[in-house]
């Protein structure tokens, strides 16, 4: 029975190599949208992001529920659930739409072709392995998680910085750093975790926003101290984060529960993941928290 949790546990951690490419080519193409000719203009150009921003509105579901009695399908073109226990709240947001299709198609061809995207190495129980997914890391201080350590990186691109403000100006919090996830295909994927690292404080707020190809984003609760890290009978949630789709993930929502993207078994195209947060100097002597 542990071997099969173990396994269970690191479901959509590992996969295999990318495809092979000729000498030359790039590790992944990046899907051709029905306005790819608007975005390599815009690529050519270096025009600016268009005035038009998006006008933020509450989700009009918003639902409040006991902790641990979470039982909540969400079909609604954009929701909100808060679960209040002996935790501070948790908050989840969803906002389809939060940057528009055509805008979308071009920011996502954009950044794929000029974010310095890497493959890195994690360790995981003393083992050594390729992250199954590209990151990149934007900001003034460094980040360590599984492991890893990414270096600062102050000299954000003007789309990134551009999304950032809207998203500040939209969600009433601020950002100073950033996680970059490409996700080239349906094998790449992110397991189980919470963004729990010290560096990020207590309580802290991801803005994740989603471009390209549609992935499912799960959730999990995690089980209380008396089952012994057992997730059998934990409230799960799954939601499908399509193209221009923005999730804020607010309160204790890092310390109540786990998320991650796993790895599909139908073809997909890539996705790039935007997740903004606030990292703070770690004070000396404190280890990062693998996830």
């Amino acid at each position: 029975m542990d071997d099969k949790r173990r396994r269970v546990r690191v479901q959509g951690g590992w996969a295999g190599p990318a495809k092979s490419q000729a000498p030359g080519q790039p590790a992944f193409r990046a899907k051709s949208h029905p306005h790819q000719g608007l975005g390599q203009t815009w690529m050519k150009k270096e025009l600016p992001l268009p005035e038009k921003q998006f006008v933020y509105e509450e989700p009009k579901e918003e639902v409040s529920i006991p902790s641990g009695s979470l039982s909540i399908k969400f079909s609604l073109p954009g929701f909100s659930f808060i679960c209040y226990g002996p935790l501070p709240f948790i908050r989840i947001r969803l906002f389809p739409n939060f940057i528009e299709s055509e805008e979308a198609d071009w920011i996502f061809e954009q950044l794929c072709q000029d974010i310095p995207w890497k493959q890195r190495t994690g360790i995981r129980e003393d083992t050594s392995y390729l992250q199954p997914r590209l990151t990149a890391w934007y900001g003034e201080l460094p980040y360590t998680y599984s492991r890893i350590t990414m270096e600062p990186n102050p000299q954000w691109h003007p789309v990134l910085g551009t999304l950032k403000k809207r998203i500040e100006e939209n969600s009433g919090h601020t950002f100073n750093s950033l996680l970059c996830n490409l996700y080239r295909n349906e094998k790449d994927s992110v397991d189980w975790h919470s963004d729990d690292e010290p560096a990020l404080g207590r309580c802290p707020v991801i803005a994740s926003l989603s471009l390209g190809a549609t992935r499912t984003f799960e959730m999990r609760k995690k089980p209380p101290p008396e089952e012994n890290g057992d997730y059998t009978y934990m409230e799960k949630v799954k939601i499908p984060l399509d193209h221009g789709t923005l999730l804020m993930m607010e309160g204790a929502t890092q310390a109540d529960w786990q998320h991650r993207v796993p790895k599909e078994y139908h073809s997909k195209e890539a996705r790039v993941n935007l997740t903004f947060r606030t990292v703070f100097p770690e004070p000396s002597g404190v280890a990062s928290r693998v996830t």
